[in-house]
């Protein structure tokens, strides 16, 4: 952007610029770089131990070449992009970028023009000597979006564990699946929760409570009958005003829920489901066949698809697809969604990510939970 043209962007009289922190950014801008020919596993580490949700990517003399937002490196991964690939594969390679020598008021009025929340600064050279951000990007800022927490499944597959116990009451790390997942909601600054129950509801109840042994605002869906991952949703006592977060209560994720959520808002879309990419190796050689003959040989090949993470953004008006009291699970509803022509995005899960279905998936969890949960 040029000189001229962020000089028009500067605020009129009165008018309230965004809330730009310049100090932790000052700090901490120089983890954002990363040199052009790194991965984009890099360039996730450079995103994800700044807090400042960028990679600057920069040459030998540290001049500015393209930036890698969490949102670039998911659309990435939609395209089949490996995580090992050339950071070139993600980067925006028409990164937006303001002079350093007009100051933080003309950097806010970039971010407010370009609806961005980063804008590297760079000197006549074009070399980074700093970064600007909004406030909200550097802290949780607490969310009023409603979280659904699908608890009240019967874990048959578990058995004997989920006689006496409800599967999302199952211990890993010495903490109930249900509760690590809460506390992770919490820690990313989510407030009102609702717990869908069913089976052994009693136990949820007297382990949550009301919510407030962790700040929180906690309550029950009381499902009489099983209604589905997404007929409980007919049981909310309103609608809510912003999108509902819903997830299910038997999978341990570490995925950054605002950042799912800033994906479902860039995306204009109406639901988000997240996915998470699944490989088979097939043990054998698959045989290529043309007619009656051999036409090729492929030696253990390996196959991948998106699969369903159990993760879910609606919009409110989501809600109107769903006929109370009746059964309904979450891809149906989303076919409802698509029905209407509505949006509907893929967002792509790259953290750490484990559905606790099968006693070996509980073993692992337990294993990982240290380096996922407790760092």
């Amino acid at each position: 952007m040029s000189i001229a043209a962020i000089d028009r962007l500067r605020r009129p009289s009165g008018a309230r610029l965004p809330d730009v922190s310049s100090s932790r950014a000052a700090k901490e801008w120089r983890s954002t770089l990363v040199r052009r020919d790194a991965s984009i596993r890099d360039a996730i580490r450079a995103i994800d131990e700044s807090a400042l949700q960028i990679a600057l990517v920069v040459d030998s003399e540290q001049r500015l070449v393209g930036t890698v937002t969490d949102g670039d490196v998911r659309r990435g991964l939609l395209r089949g992009i490996a995580l090992d690939a050339g950071i070139a594969e993600a980067m925006n390679r028409d990164p937006i970028s303001c002079p350093a020598k007009l100051g933080p008021e003309a950097a806010a009025a970039v971010m407010r023009s370009s609806d961005v929340k980063q804008v590297p600064l760079v000197d006549e050279t074009g070399r980074v000597v700093g970064l600007e951000v909004l406030g909200d990007v550097i802290k949780h800022s607490p969310h009023d979006n409603w979280v659904v927490l699908m608890a009240g499944g019967l874990g048959q597959r578990l058995r004997p564990l989920t006689e006496e116990c409800p599967k999302p009451m199952l211990p890993v790390g010495g903490t109930p699946i249900l509760e690590i997942i809460l506390k992770n909601f919490v820690r990313q600054g989510f407030q009102r929760f609702y717990l869908s129950v069913n089976y052994k509801a009693e136990m949820v109840r007297r382990h949550f409570g009301d919510g407030a042994r962790w700040g929180v605002t906690i309550d029950y869906l009381d499902e009489r009958e099983k209604l589905g991952t997404a007929g409980a949703l007919g049981l909310l006592p309103k609608r809510p005003r912003d999108p509902l977060i819903v997830m299910n209560g038997d999978l341990l994720t570490a995925v950054n829920f605002s950042s799912m959520l800033e994906f479902h808002r860039e995306h204009n879309a109406t639901a988000t489901m997240a996915v998470r990419e699944h490989t088979v190796e097939v043990p054998f050689g698959v045989i290529d066949l043309a007619d009656e003959y051999l036409a090729g040989v492929t030696e253990k090949p390996r196959y991948s698809w998106f699969i369903n993470a159990g993760v879910y953004v609606v919009e409110p008006s989501v809600l109107d697809l769903i006929i109370p009291g009746r059964a309904l699970d979450m891809p149906a509803l989303f076919e409802r969604v698509l029905a209407r022509n509505d949006k509907v995005a893929a967002f792509p899960i790259r953290e750490y990510w484990r559905d606790i279905g099968r006693l070996e998936d509980l073993e692992r969890a337990s294993v990982d939970y240290p380096a996922a949960f407790t760092r």
